[in-house]
């Protein structure tokens, strides 16, 4: 597979998606971003910072654990989890976070605004903005503030500022469309730290660096391990900053296999999923062009559904679109109620509790891995840890909504 150039990424595209269709007031204020981007990415005194953060303030790098117990249920190929859960925070959100203040520092910004859906990216975000003494501001649907309140309450107590949004779904989509009104209107003083692959240029770039140590690290551990590369990597898809991260460092090696698990929800019909590679189209959300899901019939971006408020969002980052388009990458999904059985499952069988986005990828890599045999591998990116839906799977039992 040909690689794409560094100026190819420069301009923020991926094939034919990607791109930065925002109004002229906001261009020039990413154009200033994306110079700042290139400038710091590979300097030696920014990259010393961070890893040295990463060591000692995150607690990287994150296990790779053979899930022997959960091989054994499934009785196909090994199964490993990336243990991004055990990262400070308890996701792989805190990688970017810390990439992207560290930017804003050197931009000389001092007011941070973010979006957030299931919470961790803002947990993440005030964390990064309580370490280097920055102002916070979180944009958050007003459902998805029900449904996390324990991550709200976190944020608060990080000195964070936490905006509930009320418009349309009140979820994801708005949260981002909120921060990015206020980014607009505060350019100048504010530095917005998207937390997914999404967005126009430079961001999907961006958070694909910052995250990409995930796949690093599982590439060096699983040769140390096993003394070779594993047959499929398999990471939950929303706007994609976990799996890209993944991903990133094994698309040139063609014997690998990528599967990104997005959310199947309730059905096939809009507003049942938040499935946009599965059952959307090319579109343009956000100030970029990816896959978008629409109602039927029209143009209209459909309401979505996911259990996971992290992967409820109707767009996906532009990256995973070009992978699903060139072949690279293959996209399917995991319903409510497969993820649901998959957050039980680990958690009896390996003693692990799971987010519930995360919940989507052990049940797509548990699939795949029983149709394998059992000397192949599979590397499941656990992205986070599930202490933020245990009182929303609580109330689930309660009001008997689960099988």
């Amino acid at each position: 597979m040909k690689k794409k150039s560094r100026e190819e990424n420069r301009n923020g595209f991926f094939g034919d998606f990607g791109g930065s269709i925002v109004p002229p007031e906001l261009a020039d204020v990413l154009a200033e971003l994306t110079d700042a981007f290139y400038e710091i990415k590979d300097d030696p005194e920014f990259l010393e910072e961070l890893n040295y953060l990463f060591k000692d303030y995150v607690g990287k790098p994150s296990p790779l654990y053979f899930a022997k117990t959960l091989t054994e249920e499934v009785g196909g190929a090994k199964i490993y989890l990336k243990r991004e859960d055990l990262n400070h925070t308890g996701a792989h959100k805190i990688n970017n976070c810390l990439g992207q203040a560290l930017l804003a520092r050197k931009m000389g910004k001092k007011r941070i605004i973010a979006e957030t859906g299931a919470g961790q990216h803002g947990v993440a975000t005030a964390t990064a903005c309580a370490l280097f003494n920055m102002d916070c501001v979180i944009y958050m649907g007003d459902v998805d503030i029900k449904r996390q309140e324990l991550n709200v309450f976190r944020m608060e107590l990080l000195g964070a500022e936490v905006k509930a949004v009320s418009a349309g779904d009140a979820t994801l989509k708005d949260a981002v469309d909120e921060a990015l009104k206020d980014f607009v209107q505060n350019a100048d003083s504010t530095f917005y730290m998207l937390g997914s692959a999404v967005g126009p240029n430079p961001y999907p770039t961006m958070v694909k660096e910052f995250q990409s140590v995930i796949g690093k690290e599982a590439r060096e551990q699983i040769l140390e391990k096993e003394g070779k590369l594993p047959d499929y990597l398999v990471a939950c898809v929303g706007g994609g900053s976990n799996a890209i991260g993944l991903f990133a460092p094994f698309v040139d090696d063609e014997e690998v296999n990528i599967l990104g698990i997005e959310p199947g929800g309730r059905g096939d019909k809009p507003g049942e999923n938040a499935a946009p590679l599965t059952y959307g189209k090319p579109g343009e959300l956000h100030g970029f062009k990816s896959y978008v899901l629409y109602d039927d019939g029209d143009d209209v971006i459909s309401h979505t559904h996911s259990i996971a408020a992290g992967l409820d969002y109707p767009g996906v980052g532009p990256e995973h679109s070009f992978l699903k388009d060139s072949g690279r990458a293959e996209y399917t999904t995991a319903s409510d109620q497969e993820a649901l059985d998959a957050f039980h499952l680990l958690s009896e069988k390996e003693g692990i509790i799971p987010a519930l986005e995360s919940a989507h990828a052990i049940a797509g890599g548990m699939k795949i891995a029983a149709d394998l045999d059992k000397d192949q591998i599979v590397i499941i990116n656990l992205s986070g840890r599930g202490d933020k839906d245990v009182a929303q799977i609580k109330e689930l039992h309660e009001n008997g909504k689960l099988k």
